[in-house]
């Protein structure tokens, strides 16, 4: 990406509040210590006789651990219905959206949108894009995948980028707004790359539009916001640039990789055969040349090791998830990029040489357990 396109829409930083972290359960401390001091006061003294303050300085401090734990549990009922609540009215929202992703199901960037569509329960149908002649997407003067279509009524919006999908949606979700509205927060720009080609960026991608109440409800303070974007920005510019590197490392490896793409993807008898064929052996030489632009070690798994170690290591040990006790958007990004990879043998050595595999059957169970049959 290049340097010009990083840039935020113009109200971009007017929406970075200073949010407030979880709400703090607060211990009735002052009533203990009010209870505390009418206990040793000489009205209590001259009432209950000797003994009697520590007796009832042991009372009071008993009431105020059961007042504690009253309203931590209601405080955690209260989050419960909450939760339920958003639930309720995210399930609203999406009832009234009809989707349909265009994409290469090998495709890592097309992997992250399902990743989220899935485990927001968003019911999608897929039309599978023909990679050579793209007749399926003709309709777009946008010619990469992912494109999502979105139906809301009888307004249709078209979306592009996998991440401004994500944002946008995930966006809506929370708040409600108009989804004709929501796009125009991500807009598209022209940039030349690091080849001196001109591409198409979308200023904001990491971003969801809400305010300061809706985001207390998807984050527990700015902090976790800040993570979620560095680490969905870090999934699109580094760790996707990891795959096919990998994946097609060797002749062998390249031919199972492209046996994969044919047989997952839409192509004809001959065509799927010359594809397979051709594909591997310009893919496994178009690797090397990645390798050398990314600046890869000459063993390439390395490099993905070292990149899904460095993610559980930011993951940290003490939460099952980069957004706390369910996935966050980072989560799911991260997810959806190493996912394409399964069944092929850089699959199987990331999962035996680094320590992610915990975690990415989590987010695998996580998914499957909230995603609609579609």
């Amino acid at each position: 990406m290049a340097p010009a396109a990083r840039v935020l829409w113009p109200g971009g930083c007017a929406l970075a509040w200073r949010l407030g972290g979880r709400p703090q359960l607060l211990l009735p401390t002052q009533n203990r210590a009010g209870f505390a001091g009418r206990a040793g006061g000489p009205g209590s003294v001259a009432a209950g006789g000797k003994g009697s303050p520590r007796l009832l300085g042991a009372a009071a401090l008993a009431l105020g651990g059961a007042l504690g734990l009253y309203h931590t549990a209601r405080w955690h009922l209260r989050a419960q219905d909450l939760h339920a609540e958003r639930s309720a009215a995210q399930l609203s929202l999406s009832s009234h959206l009809q989707l349909t992703l265009y994409q290469y199901k090998t495709c890592p960037f097309c992997s992250k949108v399902r990743a989220f569509l899935d485990f927001h329960a968003l019911p999608y149908q897929v039309v599978e894009v023909n990679p050579v002649r793209r007749a399926e997407i003709k309709f777009s003067s946008y010619r990469k995948v992912p494109i999502l279509v979105a139906q809301v009524g009888e307004n249709s919006q078209q979306l592009n980028d996998s991440s401004v999908i994500i944002s946008a949606l995930k966006t809506y979700l929370v708040s409600g707004q108009p989804l004709e509205e929501i796009i125009t927060y991500y807009p598209a720009m022209k940039a030349v790359n690091d080849q001196g080609k001109e591409v198409t960026e979308f200023g904001n991608k990491y971003w969801l539009m809400l305010d300061e109440k809706e985001a207390q409800q998807v984050y527990s303070g700015k902090e976790a916001r800040t993570e979620e974007m560095k680490w969905r920005q870090w999934a699109d510019d580094w760790l996707v640039h990891l795959i096919s590197p990998n994946v097609y490392r060797t002749p062998t490896e390249a031919l199972a990789s492209f046996d994969y793409i044919v047989r997952e993807g839409k192509f004809g008898a001959v065509e799927g055969a010359v594809a397979k064929y051709m594909g591997a052996a310009a893919m496994y030489l178009i690797s090397k040349r990645l390798k050398s632009r990314h600046h890869l070690q000459d063993n390439v798994r390395e490099d993905l090791y070292e990149a899904a170690n460095k993610w559980v290591a930011a993951v940290g040990k003490d939460r099952p998830f980069m957004g706390g006790q369910r996935p966050n958007l980072a989560d799911l990004a991260v997810y959806g990029v190493l996912r394409v990879m399964e069944g092929l043998d850089a699959f199987d050595d990331l999962m035996q040489h680094t320590h992610i595999q915990p975690w990415y059957l989590r987010v695998e169970r996580a998914i499957t357990e909230a995603s609609p049959a579609h």
